[in-house]
């Protein structure tokens, strides 16, 4: 919950200077992207700005206090106040805030920016006290804030120090409105017009130019000036003097002196006592001091001038001037130190009942009251877990003594959690251990239970799959029902298990099932985890458009549950990605994988290597091999950084072995291969994908035999576990080595079969990176007429997309390639002594890509006829009578100039 009076405008005081010249400069701020207010405590910043405000409906406030150096709290916050000023604009964003659903600041700004798209007024967001932030995240998402906030959006911060914000780009951009402190403090007018208001003889024009001169216009000197002098009378001079010249950090002798030894007994513990609420009510107030009627006390404190402020609208809500209460904070340390931890105790209470656990958790810590905080944490800890109050609980925690998380071994589970969440595996099983081992009566079935379903996931995130379902397999006996996040969890785990070991079907149930009880239980990201297991599980059987649908209910749940920013989203983009690759929507599949980086652009640039094989693995299918080079430096920089899952290493190393293979870069692909362990079995698709690069690598060293051996089980594998579209690309890869080989009647034979698989995948671009072996073949199928209408179907398509991504390389036949060729020391001295003109050249690498004379005239956008002069002139200079002849003749120009076709 948000505690409202932190997003409520403070009330204009009765009495307050109207400072007209200010309030005309901040008339214009709408005109910038930034009005920044910045002074020392006390100067009247607050005031000014809530002046200013009085008149706007589409401001939102923000006051900062200590705890708000959180991102998660700030987010929640700046968000609730931009909502209450556009009238609840940008719920989707809101839901983001409150779930926690995104993977940095910035990206929760960015989904802010998009829905104020619609917003088309002029809209300001003030925020208080921004010196109070440290956290450098929430500095740079600030930044960014800056950088990309809509034009009709101004921010208003109001800071004792010059925050970290790009304030120099700002100003030499004209886009900063500055009022410093200079310009805050008061003029003799303003000050003759301040103690008019306040004392009841006023003071004569040089009397009150004097004291503001004294104290050089300081705001806050001026009000314990006139407190002052209402509580001795006569003492008015001698007061200025003494805050003459003195600032925020020395005025705990005046403030001792001056106000608090001049109030009543009562009045002064009051004081000190409510000085430990940050903010405070009638409720609490009750609780904290005792006082009957604590409305009214609060009233009367603030008709003393005693530094009370409202701080919302209706009057309920107040808080000390930051000066007063830090001021009172700590004498409250020094006068009252037998009795803090009762009245910590008493606002961690008022806080429970008025419903905002993790204030009174702030009271309990305070209080040193253990049993408290146990209570606190059984009852609200798992709340605050699922709104990432990470830190919060973890000093929580570490506040319990030992004997007492034995004693509620449920905390213990909660710290493992939170451990589990940061990624800190090794340490969950230590705790979980000494905890077994120390308890001091027997485990409850159902805790250990638990216990197993989060070491399951332990062990399945550090790979040992045995270890994993043995665990998931032993919490799900024994856990009930009620107990439904480690359910969730543990059959999640064993479906993963399956999957890992090849048995899809089981897998793909399991993973069903979790999906189903999590959206019961509102569990969203196991929801959406299972449906992305459920979709790579599909596609691993080779049912692609079935895997397409699964992921477009995926897409669903992202949309509806605002997981936009999450992680998982990124996995989602990026399998989306592979199966638009697959079926040779290159563009789109580019897109997806981009956007996946972007959502991970608030975590470390390891986590987007994936993607980053894809947009590869693009170029690599258009050919664009020096667009792939680029990002193949920057992918392998990557690899040198960390351990990886197999699957990401199967998937880098995979780009990298084909553009060795396009390049015809056998040193590389040795190394690699000498370096690479060879996984024990091939048992699932990532464990089949680096055996096939394995087997790829082998055929471009000419290695034939043992790459042959290993194709061979990869098949007998994926047939025995139905891993259809692990089939397809060994058949494939199977089909390069036959024809290397010479063995043209075997390579037709698994092309064949390769092609009849694809009407079940889709594949086409798996085809398409074998490149100009693959066309020929395709041509050859094609000329035959033997196929089936949807493998002839598919075999043309597949060499349009080659024609279209890999001619250039291969049979194009441009200026530079024909010029080397024609200085090559080999070329046939007909050629040599015949020349055929750039556009016959042309016309031959059509005729050889496959292309049928009407397609070659509207290649070359030129008419038939056109055309077969061009053939007739080119044969005649060749030596050759028939089609399938210049098709061996530029066979053979390729094969001298080093392709390997």
């Amino acid at each position: 919950m948000l505690i409202p009076s932190k997003l409520s405008r403070p009330v204009r005081l009765e009495n307050t200077v109207v400072r007209e010249r200010l309030l005309a400069k901040l008339s214009v701020a709408g005109n910038y992207r930034l009005a920044l207010v910045t002074s020392p405590a006390g100067y009247g910043k607050t005031t000014l700005v809530s002046q200013w405000a009085a008149g706007i409906n589409e401001l939102g406030w923000y006051s900062l206090d200590e705890g708000d150096n959180q991102p998660e709290r700030f987010a929640s916050y700046l968000i609730a106040a931009i909502q209450q000023a556009t009238s609840g604009c940008c719920a989707s964003t809101e839901t983001m805030a409150q779930k926690r659903q995104y993977a940095s600041l910035s990206s929760l700004f960015s989904q802010l920016f998009i829905e104020l798209a619609e917003w088309h007024r002029p809209l300001f967001l003030v925020i208080d006290d921004y010196h109070l932030i440290t956290n450098p995240v929430i500095h740079e998402a600030m930044r960014f804030f800056l950088r990309h906030q809509p034009e009709n959006v101004t921010l208003v911060v109001l800071s004792r120090n010059l925050p970290q914000l790009g304030i120099a780009n700002l100003r030499v951009r004209d886009q900063l409105l500055e009022i410093g402190s200079q310009q805050l403090a008061f003029t003799h007018q303003e000050a003759k017009q301040f103690f008019d208001g306040r004392l009841s003889a006023p003071l004569e024009a040089a009397e009150s130019g004097q004291l503001c001169d004294d104290v050089a216009g300081w705001a806050t000197a001026l009000q314990l000036i006139a407190l002052s002098a209402r509580q001795n009378s006569g003492l008015t001079q001698q007061s200025a003097r003494r805050l003459s010249g003195i600032n925020a950090s020395h005025l705990t002798d005046y403030l001792i002196d001056e106000v608090l030894d001049n109030v009543d007994g009562a009045t002064r513990q009051f004081l000190l006592k409510s000085s430990l609420l940050r903010s405070m009510n009638d409720a609490l107030i009750v609780r904290v001091t005792g006082e009957d009627n604590g409305q009214m006390r609060l009233e009367e404190i603030e008709r003393q001038g005693l530094f009370l402020q409202r701080m919302d609208g209706s009057g309920e809500w107040f808080s000390y001037h930051p000066l007063f209460g830090n001021f009172l904070r700590q004498r409250c340390q020094w006068e009252l130190a037998t009795e803090l931890p009762i009245l910590h105790r008493a606002a961690a209470e008022g806080w429970m009942a008025l419903g905002f656990p993790s204030e009174a958790i702030h009271h309990a810590l305070a209080a040193g009251d253990a049993n408290m905080l146990r209570d606190i944490l059984l009852h609200h800890a798992w709340a605050l877990f699922n709104h990432s109050e990470l830190s919060l609980l973890e000093e929580s925690l570490r506040s319990l003594p030992w004997d007492s998380l034995l004693e509620n071994p449920k905390l213990i589970l909660l710290q493992a959690w939170l451990m589990q969440s940061q990624h800190r595996y090794g340490e969950v099983n230590t705790l979980l251990a000494r905890a077994e081992q120390e308890m001091k009566c027997e485990m409850d079935a159902t805790l250990h239970a638990e216990f197993n379903a989060l070491r399951a996931q332990v062990a399945i995130n550090n790979g040992d799959q045995d270890e994993a379902e043995r665990l998931a397999t032993c919490a799900l006996e024994v856990l009930p029902l009620a107990s439904y996040h480690s359910r969730i969890v543990a059959t999640s785990v064993h479906g993963e298990v399956l999957h890992c070991k090849g048995d899809l079907t089981r897998a793909l149930t399991l993973m069903q099932q979790t999906e189903q009880m999590a959206r019961h239980n509102d569990v969203w990201h196991y929801a959406l985890w299972s449906l992305l297991q459920q979709s790579e599980i599909l596609f691993a059987q080779g049912f692609l458009q079935a895997a397409w649908e699964t992921q477009e209910k995926a897409f669903q749940l992202v949309r509806e549950q605002h997981l936009e920013q999450l992680p998982l989203h990124e996995f989602l983009l990026r399998i989306r990605s592979q199966l638009l690759w697959a079926w040779a929507r290159l563009d789109d599949a580019e897109v997806a994988a981009r956007s996946g980086m972007d959502v991970l652009a608030g975590y470390q640039p390891q986590q987007q290597l994936q993607c980053l094989s894809l947009i590869i693995q693009c170029s690599l299918a258009r050919g664009d091999l020096d667009n792939a080079r680029g990002h193949l430096n920057r992918l392998e920089n990557l690899l040198g950084n960390g351990p990886w899952h197999s699957d990401w290493v199967s998937n880098a190393d995979k780009v990298r072995v084909i553009y060795w293979q396009m390049t015809g870069d056998k040193k590389s692909a040795a190394t690699w291969l000498r370096q690479t362990p060879k996984p024990e079995c091939a048992d699932n698709h990532f464990l089949q994908g680096q055996w096939r690069n394995i087997a790829r690598a082998q055929i471009l060293l000419g290695d034939v035999e043992p790459a042959e051996i290993v194709l061979e089980e990869l098949n007998d594998n994926a047939r025995r576990l139905r891993l259809m579209s692990d089939l397809n690309r060994n058949l494939l890869l199977l089909n390069q080595l036959y024809w290397q080989q010479g063995r043209k009647s075997d390579a037709q034979r698994v092309l064949i079969e390769a092609l009849t698989l694809a009407n079940r995948t889709g594949f086409i671009s798996h085809f398409v990176i074998e490149g100009e072996a693959m066309a020929q073949q395709l041509r050859q199928l094609i000329q035959l007429n033997t196929l089936p209408e949807l493998d002839q179907h598919r075999a043309q398509r597949i060499l349009r997309e080659i024609n279209q991504h890999h001619r250039h390389k291969f049979a194009h036949f441009d200026e530079n390639f024909v010029n080397r060729l024609l200085s090559h020391p080999e070329v046939p001295e007909l050629i040599r002594t015949s020349p055929l003109t750039q556009r016959e050249w042309q016309v031959l690498g059509l005729i050889y890509s496959g292309y049928s004379n009407e397609q070659i005239a509207g290649e070359l956008d030129v008419a038939a006829t056109t055309i077969k002069t061009h053939i007739r002139n080119l044969y005649q200079k060749l030596g050759v009578a028939h089609r399938q002849d210049a098709v061996q003749q530029a066979q053979q120009l390729l094969k001298m100039m080093g392709y390997g076709v």
